[in-house]
């Protein structure tokens, strides 16, 4: 039954429950609020006893009108409510409904077990941050949320339709991050979502590099991160180790790990020497490159001493953990 089927018939037993005891003569029963506590009562079967028919006609009624129809009543009612509580977690699971979100992380893409590892990267480095964005996977596989609980869903025919992506809130998310198996789909993607999201920081990734220099042409926002394999490869083999270390490097559950700040707008223009020097005095971290304020995509890495960092630019450090609570102000004094 739908859901005005049931009111009609709330309605009509609780109208014709009123109507038969007023003429079996409970005028108790039918005053407006003991009927409804009453009614309520009876045909949930709690059965409090304070208030019962004292007439017999009202009894009869009761016993074959009012019980009896009442617990069909309330069965049907928590039926229908469970259905509807299971159809909403299934529409969530499968990610059919739409999110009103605002600042959050939009992952698009399903590379298995590829996109769970960079998932759970995603909610262990959240865990860090004093506000903790909401972080959404946006799929075309026929698959259901792999971490409910943890990030939100939702299921698309094509990462370029407006009316799924509005359901994914794409116009408001701070970051989007596109990996998909085909290197020309991550690349549509990017072009539709620089469109709708000028704004948000965009990073994808291509398994071919060539693709790269094409994208940053037409969406200079988007931070292009290419497959490093081969080069780990051939750095370990002169330099061995160097895979563990630029792995302990990205995982934040192994030691040391790279992290960013933004030096605050307040201060005035700080050398990398008195940064470098304080990180690793107070906080135990190595200062290791740093990008300009207007150009955040091409670092310098290893900056010389000298070099004056001023309110925007990017620090990029290493440390045991993510520092939340720099006090600036003993770089300025410094």
């Amino acid at each position: 039954m739908r859901w005005y089927s049931i009111v009609l018939t709330l309605l009509f037993y609780g109208f014709s429950s009123w109507l038969l005891l007023s003429i079996a003569g409970e005028t108790a029963l039918t005053q407006p609020t003991n009927f409804i506590y009453w009614l309520a009562v009876t045909s949930s079967t709690v059965g409090y006893g304070d208030l019962s028919p004292v007439t017999d006609a009202g009894k009869y009624l009761v016993s074959f009108y009012v019980i009896p129809l009442g617990l069909s009543i309330f069965a049907l009612v928590l039926g229908r409510v469970a259905a509807w509580v299971s159809n909403q977690w299934q529409k969530g699971a499968r990610g059919l409904k739409s999110l009103h979100l605002d600042g959050h992380i939009l992952v698009l893409g399903w590379n298995g077990n590829r996109t769970i590892r960079l998932l759970n990267l995603l909610i262990r480095e959240r865990a860090s941050l004093a506000e903790k964005p909401t972080i959404v996977l946006c799929v075309r596989a026929d698959i259901t949320n792999p971490l409910p609980g943890d990030i939100e869903f939702i299921k698309v025919t094509k990462f370029s339709n407006d009316e799924d992506m509005d359901r994914a809130c794409i116009e408001k998310a701070s970051v989007v991050i596109m990996d998909n198996p085909e290197d020309d789909l991550t690349m549509t993607t990017a072009l539709y979502c620089s469109q709708r999201n000028p704004t948000a920081q965009m990073v994808a990734y291509f398994n071919d590099e060539s693709l790269v220099g094409l994208l940053q042409k037409h969406c200079p926002n988007v931070e292009c991160t290419p497959s490093v394999a081969v080069e780990m490869l051939a750095k370990s083999a002169f330099d061995p180790g160097s895979s563990s270390l630029h792995y302990d490097l990205l995982d934040v559950n192994l030691g040391q790990a790279q992290y960013s700040i933004k030096i605050p707008e307040h201060l005035p223009a700080i050398k990398v020497e008195k940064l470098f020097e304080q990180l690793k005095r107070h906080y135990s971290a190595t200062l290791i490159a740093a990008a300009k304020a207007n150009d955040k995509l091409n670092l310098v890495v290893n900056p010389d001493l000298d070099m004056l960092l001023y309110p925007g630019d990017k620090l990029f450090y290493i440390a045991e953990k993510r520092i939340t609570n720099i006090h600036w102000q003993e770089f300025a004094e410094a």
